[in-house]
């Protein structure tokens, strides 16, 4: 059976005629639910906990959060004093971000729970106990992170986003394309995330490198990462069954559509950096059968051809 979706497949070979492109090569997704960002965010947070990183960081960044900054605007209602919004190319929304940011709010000051499996069933990794972080986010904290000032100087932030150079009472800096973002100074982030973006990332040695560089001396990252073929074929690995040839064509000329890069890879490109891996917590799904795979993926372990997504923390040290 052919594993490709035929809409996957017209939709690449559609990508390489110009009057097509702008219809199939369309911008970075992103939500305007404020409770899947506070749930992402939390997470994030929680299991860097687990890790041993206290997330209470002055400066935190975030690779690739397409139109929506709401999971940044969760952490800097935790806390975060700068936030650096990192892309590919320029996607933010802003009135979505003041509504998403407005409900934030309100999230924190009634200290929700964690939105749990049976609201966002697809956010990964779950949690053993969804009640509201108090362990790093006690009355004294919200406090100070709520004060009404300091939620002025977050707003007033988001409206002179595109103003650089803007002195608020918390930055936020949304940079894009983030690679050529040099004067970004080395060890100056002390917390790096990613929500299902880095599978998107063509060089992820080189992407890498550029996080490592940034991260100050004892920062943290936390990546997680999605494998599976996002729809683009009929089973959740068929994209490791697709020769070099028929990917060429599905990818087309679109940017940024997935690397299909395994679980082994990132570990091996965050080992290179010098990071240590502090948490590797994975999801699972049925591995393909290996006379189905194409001869690129033909030697993948079989952890790998069974790892559908993963949650990386490392450390820098």
């Amino acid at each position: 059976m052919m594993q490709v979706k035929p809409r996957a497949l017209l939709a690449g070979v559609a990508s390489f005629a110009p009057v097509l492109r702008t219809r199939v090569c369309r911008g970075a997704g992103g939500t305007s639910s404020a409770r899947y960002c506070y749930s992402v965010w939390l997470r994030h947070a929680v299991l860097a906990l687990r890790c041993g990183f206290a997330p209470r960081v002055k400066t935190l960044a975030e690779l690739g959060p397409g139109e929506s900054l709401g999971i940044g605007l969760a952490a800097v209602l935790s806390g975060v004093d700068t936030y650096l919004a990192l892309d590919a190319k320029r996607h933010v929304a802003h009135s979505r971000n003041l509504g998403v940011f407005d409900e934030l709010i309100e999230l924190f000051r009634q200290r929700a729970p964690i939105p749990d499996d049976d609201e966002f069933p697809e956010i990964f990794p779950k949690l053993d106990v969804y009640s509201f972080p108090r362990e790093f986010l006690n009355d004294e904290m919200l406090a100070r992170t709520l004060r009404s000032d300091r939620l002025a100087g977050i707003r007033e932030g988001l409206l002179s986003i595109d103003e650089p150079g803007a002195s608020t009472a918390v930055q936020i800096h949304y940079i894009a394309p983030w690679d050529f973002a040099e004067s970004l100074p080395s060890q100056a982030v002390d917390m790096i995330i990613s929500q299902a973006v880095m599978e998107h990332v063509e060089d992820i040695a080189h992407t890498y490198a550029k996080l490592y560089r940034w991260l100050r001396p004892g920062g943290f990252m936390s990546h997680n990462i999605d494998f599976r073929s996002h729809g683009l074929t009929w089973d959740w690995n068929g994209h490791w069954t697709l020769s070099d040839g028929v990917w060429r064509l599905v990818k087309g000329t679109r940017p940024y559509l997935i690397n299909r890069l395994p679980h082994s890879a990132h570990i091996a490109a965050l080992q290179r950096t010098g990071l240590s891996i502090l948490g590797d917590i994975r999801r699972e799904g049925p591995a393909i059968a290996r006379h189905r795979l194409a001869r690129r993926f033909a030697q993948l372990s079989d952890q790998d051809l069974r790892t559908s997504g993963v949650l990386l923390q490392a450390a820098k040290p």
